[in-house]
């Protein structure tokens, strides 16, 4: 099939990682996969926006910022006109955003089917934390897109009951959670060889993927080590952020921060290799409506994990099986299933072994994604 892929994130982040590895899981299927993204220079670092687009934010009024925004979708409706016209594709996939219906406009005008992806519910998000001054542009925009899509793909069950109650109708919503590629994490990995580079090959080493913030919950692991008998752990902390120097505060605080390890920014096919390294995963916190994509990586390399006991996560692993769950926001909860983990090294495999049988059970890969997605656009091109 043909298909014409557009995105307007100019990020370097679990955005990215998510674009790259769906594109590239239709073209090992055989698809030809045609992109229409912005054309601005790379994020200078992971995490951060492309530096034109992070002066605009920092520069502009807030309700000019957004003017611009939703004054590039006549630019991208004419770029994906001039796609379709030039490539002629099956169907548009689009994934969603703020302010940006001209995927909507697209199919309206040309009648291509569309199949929206949508990660989180943007207006409130930007209405909770960032703000948003053309409130009511951006709500239209949004029920706008969701409504006019062919098929919505939600992440999660939790984010399809937001996008039901904006008026999308249950036929047109599927929800597909976010996967990962075996191809990349079923090969060997230097466990032993990242454990003697990072100092910790004796150490039982808990861990945790991704850029760091201050609602990510690490200053909790960081109290775990300082428990008593628990002189064997070490925090392994692999990437960066604005939250790693209050972590590191916190630890020095606490006279363990000879036992947290930071790696700073990782490249994403060496994530595997550092992962492998742990003993025990850390999923400390999580958006409610999120399909986060370090749990997906956790079960595939069988690290027994730890994680909230939200609606999201429990759509995927169950509470004793294939994960150690605990109530949301209860730290010393959280402690207790570490600390159990860490005295049960028999539990600890069997909960990891449990999680990564789930990945092969539901085929949650980017290739199982891109399968899905291609029958659903053949149901749309067929009806």
């Amino acid at each position: 099939m043909k298909i014409l892929y557009h995105h307007r994130t100019a990020t370097r982040s679990g955005e990215s990682i998510h674009i790259e590895e769906l594109i590239a899981a239709f073209r090992r299927l055989g698809h030809e996969v045609i992109i229409v993204a912005p054309q601005t220079a790379p994020a200078p670092v992971f995490g951060a926006s492309s530096g034109i687009v992070a002066l605009m934010k920092r520069l502009l009024p807030r309700f000019f910022y957004e003017l611009l925004e939703f004054s590039y979708s006549f630019l991208v409706f004419f770029r994906l006109f001039a796609a379709w016209r030039q490539h002629r594709p099956d169907f548009l996939y689009e994934r969603y955003n703020l302010l940006c219906p001209a995927g909507v406009w697209l199919r309206q005008f040309v009648g291509l089917p569309m199949l929206l992806e949508v990660n989180s519910p943007l207006f409130e998000e930007r209405c909770k934390y960032g703000g948003i001054s053309l409130r009511s542009l951006a709500s239209w925009s949004e029920r706008a897109a969701w409504r006019g899509a062919s098929r919505v793909l939600p992440v999660t069950h939790v984010l399809a009951s937001i996008v039901r109650r904006a008026g999308v109708p249950d036929e047109r919503i599927t929800v597909i959670p976010n996967g990962i590629d075996l191809q990349r994490f079923d090969r060997p990995a230097d466990r032993d060889g990242i454990r003697r580079r990072l100092g910790v090959s004796d150490a039982l080493v808990i861990g945790f993927t991704g850029f760091v913030r201050d609602w990510h919950g690490l200053e909790a692991a960081a109290e775990v080590l300082a428990g008593k008998g628990n002189e064997r752990l070490v925090l392994l902390v692999v990437g960066d952020g604005p939250g790693c120097a209050d972590l590191k505060a916190h630890a020095q605080r606490l006279g363990v921060e000879n036992r947290v390890v930071v790696t700073g920014f990782v490249q994403h096919n060496a994530i595997a290799d550092h992962v492998a390294a742990f003993d025990i995963a850390l999923q400390p916190a999580v958006t409610p409506h999120a399909s986060p994509l370090k749990l997906f990586e956790y079960l595939a390399l069988a690290r027994p994990v730890v994680a909230p006991k939200t609606a999201n996560i429990e759509e995927i692993v169950t509470d004793g099986i294939s994960a150690l769950l605990f109530p949301p926001g209860d730290y010393a909860a959280f402690g207790e299933r570490i600390d159990r983990l860490c005295r049960d090294e028999a539990l600890r495999h069997r909960v990891g072994e449990a999680g990564r049988r789930l990945i092969d059970e539901r085929d949650l890969t980017w290739d199982g994604n891109a399968r899905r997605i291609t029958a659903l656009a053949e149901g749309l091109l067929g009806a």
